[in-house]
């Protein structure tokens, strides 16, 4: 990972650790969904000029955003997926690196991959300086919803690494707008924000993180010189600690723990409101890894056995709609 690619990172962390995650308010109690929700589709399922699958761009901010879109077949109106690249990656590297939108497609969804903006190497998280990426998602979605068949009631987003940062973030900055998010090695980059609407989270952790260490403290744990110096001044919080803080927020209770393998062990809550889903997967000496079939070894050890692909579609599959 580049040197500068760091630096960015560690300066925005810095950013959004100033003053400490805000105070979580009781959240409002949503009404239990129903069992068969209507969905609703969007202007786009009329649209004359559908937009086809493959790479496009979006003017935003001035600047020219880019972004892979995979489309399911049928008429819709279809679930909508944002899939987020890590620091230093690319749109093309996490739409292989986490299958969303080949096997996102299949299920039924529309999935669109973007990149972070022109000469940066990742994204702007909520309330921090540089390019306005969440006002980039939120122009994004409101396209693919002009010019494709959305459900805007079912709408999510998933990230690896700080990518998932700015998945969490959005769950508030997108003023509740995603029904779920999926955090991949990142959900404790970004603290837990206050008064959420109820949101299915789903998050993946290895205990061996080098890089977003599962346990918090200081990122980027081999980094040395300059860089370990920037390391020592960011302070994640450990990774349950961050998930009981979006229980927390959201009102959830009844936490649990139940071992599913010897690897693999999964904290979730009884009861959330609004029939949110709230699970943390923690993987026994995974790396900075996406669980799965593709292995980084640069990047520490992949748990193979441990689908996170289609545990993620799963679960916003079952996620009540907006």
């Amino acid at each position: 990972m580049a040197k500068g690619a760091i630096i960015m990172m560690l300066a925005v962390l810095l950013a959004t650790r100033c003053g400490g995650p805000p105070t979580p308010s009781p959240p409002a109690q949503a009404a239990a969904p129903t069992a068969t929700p209507t969905p609703t589709p969007t202007s786009g399922c009329q649209a004359a000029e559908p937009l086809r699958p493959g790479s496009h761009t979006l003017t935003h901010g001035g600047q020219q955003r880019r972004f892979l879109l995979s489309v399911p077949d049928g008429d819709g109106p279809h679930p909508l997926l944002l899939d987020l690249h890590g620091l230093g990656s690319s749109a093309r590297q996490q739409s292989t690196y986490s299958r969303l939108a080949a096997e996102g497609s299949l299920r039924g969804y529309i999935v669109a991959t973007p990149q972070a903006a022109e000469g940066r190497m990742g994204w702007t998280l909520p309330h921090t300086g540089g390019p306005d990426d969440t006002g980039y998602m939120t122009a994004l979605l409101d396209r693919l919803e002009q010019r494709l068949c959305v459900d805007a009631r079912r709408e999510f987003a998933a990230g690896m690494s700080y990518g998932a940062g700015m998945a969490a973030g959005l769950v508030c900055a997108l003023n509740g707008r995603l029904a779920g998010i999926a955090a991949v090695a990142g959900i404790n980059i970004v603290p837990p924000c206050a008064q959420p609407r109820p949101t299915t989270i789903l998050a993946f952790h290895g205990t061996a993180d080098r890089i977003v260490p599962y346990r918090g403290g200081h990122p980027f744990r081999d980094a040395t010189g300059n860089l370990r110096s920037l390391a020592q001044l960011v302070v994640l919080a450990p990774v349950e600690q961050a998930m009981d803080g979006w229980a927390s927020a959201q009102g959830c209770t009844g936490r649990t723990t139940s071992g599913l393998s010897e690897q693999v062990r999964l904290r979730g809550w009884k009861s959330c409101p609004g029939g949110a889903t709230l699970r943390l997967y923690t993987i026994d000496g995974g790396g900075h890894t996406w669980p799965g079939p593709i292995e980084v070894p640069r990047l520490g050890a992949t748990a193979r056995d441990l689908d996170a692909t289609a545990l993620i579609l799963d679960t916003f599959d079952r996620t009540p709609s907006r």
